[in-house]
């Protein structure tokens, strides 16, 4: 059965603990990673491995040694409680093994549960699980926590908001990578143990929140977004030796001009996730509102060439000449 995002967010918080399994797949491993745990913790409870009722398969291994995952459905532990057998990191090699054995599952063996990668619509693996009426699978994308996740996360680590802290935290969701995010909750979780019935403030959040991602790049964006064309060249050739890829720089490039426009839409707003939040400030009003959704469509342009099949010119030059095109336009009186 295939699920959507509402349904997804549903089940691995409270997951069936009669039902075959899940199948969670994408192409960020952190997000994949951070739901199969969650959905894991929620199933078995915190102490599933030293209670030996969670067998964890690496793909490397099935594949060497098929009887593995049916071994681990079928085997019966000693301690009472739900068990599950967990295989990381499948894809179309071990996908006929994983099959079979759900073909062999019987109610009141171990639960399923596979992680893997970006899989096509053809996978075996995902027509498996998504055509199964007893099994799940969820397809994890990088879209940003919604109101709903972030208020469950909160309650996890109990902490109360008010309107204007929510909205922070939404624009903090926004900005960072999901373990990043989750880490910015524990950090505030332990911030406000002397004040356990207090609202997270603004100023808290200001304390706990990371001041940029991957700063390493920000030089770069730093100078398109203060349209130094002349300056880019030098950079970019010393961040290719220092081996940063096109596709980071694309989407960092990205991530900063959405906070740009963000700004540009909703002036004296807080500004988190950045190091510098007056020249981001001041960024955004020299480019304006237009430009800005210029720029975003330019940069989306770029990444889509980017990650293209049929794209042969150098990723790096590629984003180089976005970045210098960027600045010029920036530059420009249109």
């Amino acid at each position: 059965m295939k699920l959507s995002r509402r349904d997804g967010t549903a089940l691995v918080s409270k997951p069936p603990k009669d039902k075959l399994g899940l199948l969670l797949y994408g192409s960020d491993s952190m997000r994949v990673a951070l739901k199969r745990q969650e959905y894991l913790k929620a199933l078995l409870g915190p102490a599933a491995e030293e209670e030996m009722r969670l067998t964890r398969i690496p793909a490397g291994d099935l594949r060497r040694e098929p009887a593995l995952l049916m071994d681990g459905i079928k085997a019966i532990g000693f301690f009472p409680g739900p068990r599950a057998a967990f295989v990381e990191g499948a894809n179309e090699l071990v996908a006929q093994i994983i099959i079979d054995t759900i073909k062999d599952w019987q109610p009141g063996d171990a639960q399923i549960v596979v992680s893997a990668g970006d899989l096509k619509k053809t996978s075996k693996i995902l027509k498996a699980f998504e055509g199964h009426s007893n099994a799940y699978a969820w397809g994890i994308f990088d879209d940003p926590p919604d109101r709903a996740e972030i208020e469950r996360l909160l309650q996890a680590a109990e902490l109360r908001t008010d309107a204007a802290s929510m909205g922070a935290l939404e624009e903090l969701a926004r900005n960072l990578d999901p373990g990043d995010f989750r880490q910015t909750l524990e950090k505030l979780s332990l911030y406000k143990l002397s004040e356990p019935n207090t609202n997270v403030s603004l100023e808290d959040i200001t304390a706990c929140a990371p001041v940029s991602v991957e700063a390493g790049v920000d030089d770069i964006l730093n100078i398109v977004a203060e349209k130094k064309s002349t300056e880019i060249g030098p950079l970019m050739r010393r961040l290719q030796s220092q081996g940063v890829n096109a596709v980071t720089l694309s989407i960092m490039a990205m991530r900063h001009f959405r906070t740009l426009h963000r700004v540009a839409c909703n002036p004296g707003a807080p500004i988190y996730g950045v190091r510098d939040r007056d020249r981001v400030s001041r960024q955004s009003r020299d480019w304006g509102l237009h430009k800005l959704e210029v720029a975003l469509g330019i940069l989306t342009d770029t990444d889509l060439l980017l990650r293209s099949a049929g794209q042969t010119a150098p990723a790096l030059a590629i984003i180089e000449r976005t970045f210098i095109r960027l600045a010029m336009y920036g530059a420009s009186r249109s």
